[in-house]
């Protein structure tokens, strides 16, 4: 398996697991869309990667500068546009621990700013999906 390979099973229901880089991510869908709500859903995933890459991008920019992060955190609010369903804005709240140096403020923001997961979401890959049959 290449490393940006993912291999994906169905385990039962509409579960569904993937493996990356050795790690096993379980997937299931909530009750009332047909699932046993045992894990999250693939897109409870897809967010929170945005908010684990926040939280990050906010831990090395403090470590750098060896401001402990004790009590500091990332608070991630998705808004729901109704008519689309869709998420239509992203807040991100950086929670910085007492006594970060107010003149890293803006310079904090500009570090998440660069996450991985919103520059790829900023310029998605194309995207190609084939089907294949056995013989």
């Amino acid at each position: 398996m290449s490393e940006r390979e993912i291999q994906v099973t169905f385990p039962g229901g509409v579960k569904v697991d993937a493996v990356y880089k050795g790690f096993l991510i379980k997937t299931d869908q909530p009750v009332h869309q047909g699932g046993e709500g045992t894990a999250p859903a693939p897109f409870d995933l897809f967010l929170a990667s945005i908010a684990t890459c926040a939280g990050f991008y906010t831990v090395a920019f403090c470590r750098e500068r060896g401001i402990p992060t004790e009590n500091a955190g990332v608070v991630m609010r998705a808004e729901k546009d109704p008519e689309t369903k869709m998420i239509s804005k992203i807040r991100i709240e950086l929670r910085l621990p007492a006594g970060f140096p107010e003149k890293y403020m803006r310079a904090v923001i500009k570090a998440v700013d660069y996450c991985t997961v919103k520059a790829h979401i900023l310029k998605p890959p194309a995207f190609e999906i084939t089907a294949e049959i056995p013989k």
